[in-house]
Formats: structure tokens, C-alpha cells, sequence
């Protein structure tokens, strides 16, 4: 079987059973497991699993997270404008940064165009191509194209990241829970986000009112890692008290 139609088979075994195993694909399709672990690595830098100790699973995101940057763009744009506003000191003082492919993040980004002596990085196909002009220095991640979140994702992405180290990384989620932390819907995304995260000295978390006590599938930090949450309004005297008690300066 050709190297091509072999991983089109893992794909639909994976959509179909959720879970795959590396021993048991090495059996069905009688190659070595290390040519499996490379199948597998391909269909994860595609954002289709998610690889795990022995095996991989399917990212469900890529069956329910098929809205397009522009239309998510949309949603809630006067909130992310506001929060953009907000977050603009927690910059100030800044020369390096790091941002990920969110919509209310890309809203940051356009109030920072004219803002010499600051380098960017990060893997926003939109925001390489909104800031071409602009008087920041900017280092994109590479990787594979996501067409629909405009992002780019993988290995190579995280790969990129690691050389890197950022005054501070910017960006948004899919929900916000006080006992599990910081929540995004796409294991793919969610990794690139967890790897900037690791190489930044402080992080913000920008996200509107809608966002709070919001349950999403993937853990993409927990709150000892957020130094900054930038919102619209109030969430509510409980998140005031938490975020008192655990050093996260709230802002709305």
C-alpha cells in the first residue's frame, strides 16, 4: 500500500474509533512502528489528531471548529475592540511579544501598527498579513496553514517557538473555569498556545464577558500561568475575589 493511502486509512480509522494505537496499526498495515509515528505526526501537524503516549486521538475540534477567522471576527466586535483598548499598556513598556491567531488578539495587533521598536511573534497568517506595513518587527512561526482559523500550526510551529523568549504572550480562549483554568476547543491551536506560553515571562488573557464560566474540551493553562485577564466587563464579584487571591491582576 502506498505511503499516501495508508495514512488516508488511519484518518478514517481515526475518525470512525477516536483512538488508534501504534502497535495495533503497525500489525494491520505491516510496516514499523516508526513509520506509523511518522503517519501520525503528519495527520497531528494537519490539526486531524492529537498524538498520546503509544497511540493518538482524533481532535474533535476539527469535527465542530469549522467557523472561518472572519466570521469568529465578527462576533462580539465592539467587545474585542474595547478589550484591545485595555490591553494597550500592558504593552507599553514591552519590545518583545508573542500573540496567537485570535480574533480579539488580531484587535490588539491593528492598535500596535505604528508602534516602533517591537517584535512580534507569532502564527497568524492574518496578522503577517495585516502588520506587512507596519513599523513592527515580525517573526512568524511557519508551519502548516489551518484555512479556516488562518493559523499556523505543527510541529514546526512549536518547533520555531522554542528559540524564542517573549516579555509577554497575548491571547484569547474558549472558556474560562475557575477550577480548570483557561479552556480552548482545538488541540492544535491549544499546543502552539501552551509552547508560547512556556517561553514568555508574563501572560494576558484577553477574552469577553461570554467567555467566563465557560467550559471548553482542551486545558490550555491553569491560572498560576496568567499574570493579566483583560475583559469587557465585570464577570462577577466571585472571579474579583479569585483573581485577588491568586496575583492575576483583573482588568475590565
Amino acid at each position: 500500500m502506498a505511503a499516501k493511502d495508508r495514512i488516508q486509512a488511519i484518518k478514517q480509522m481515526v475518525a470512525n474509533d477516536k483512538k488508534v494505537t501504534v502497535s495495533n496499526l503497525s500489525g494491520i498495515f505491516q510496516v514499523t512502528e516508526e513509520t506509523i509515528r511518522r503517519d501520525l505526526e503528519k495527520l497531528e501537524d494537519e490539526g486531524f489528531l492529537t498524538r498520546t503516549y503509544g497511540g493518538a486521538v482524533l481532535n474533535t475540534a476539527m469535527l465542530t471548529e469549522n467557523i472561518h477567522f472572519y466570521k469568529r471576527a465578527s462576533s462580539f466586535y465592539e467587545e474585542k475592540q474595547l478589550i484591545a483598548r485595555k490591553a494597550l499598556p500592558f504593552i507599553d513598556n514591552k519590545t518583545t511579544m508573542a500573540a496567537d491567531s485570535s480574533s480579539t488578539v488580531m484587535e490588539l495587533l491593528k492598535l500596535l501598527q505604528d508602534r516602533s521598536g517591537l517584535t512580534l511573534l507569532t502564527n497568524s497568517a492574518e496578522a503577517i498579513h495585516v502588520l506587512a506595513q507596519s513599523e513592527i518587527k515580525v517573526v512568524s512561526t511557519g508551519g502548516e496553514l489551518n484555512k479556516n482559523t488562518l493559523s499556523l500550526q505543527g510541529r514546526i510551529t512549536k518547533e520555531i517557538i522554542r528559540r524564542y523568549h517573549v516579555d509577554i504572550m497575548v491571547m484569547s480562549c474558549k472558556g474560562l473555569d475557575i477550577n480548570s483554568g483557561a479552556l480552548d476547543s482545538n488541540e492544535a491551536e491549544a499546543e502552539i498556545k501552551k509552547t508560547m506560553i512556556r517561553q514568555a515571562t508574563e501572560v494576558a488573557l484577553l477574552v469577553d464577558h461570554s467567555k467566563f464560566d465557560r467550559k471548553a474540551f482542551v486545558q490550555l493553562a491553569d491560572f498560576s500561568h496568567i499574570n493579566y485577564i483583560i475583559t469587557d466587563k465585570s464577570p462577577g464579584v466571585e472571579w474579583i475575589a479569585f483573581c485577588k487571591d491568586n496575583n492575576i491582576q483583573l482588568v475590565w
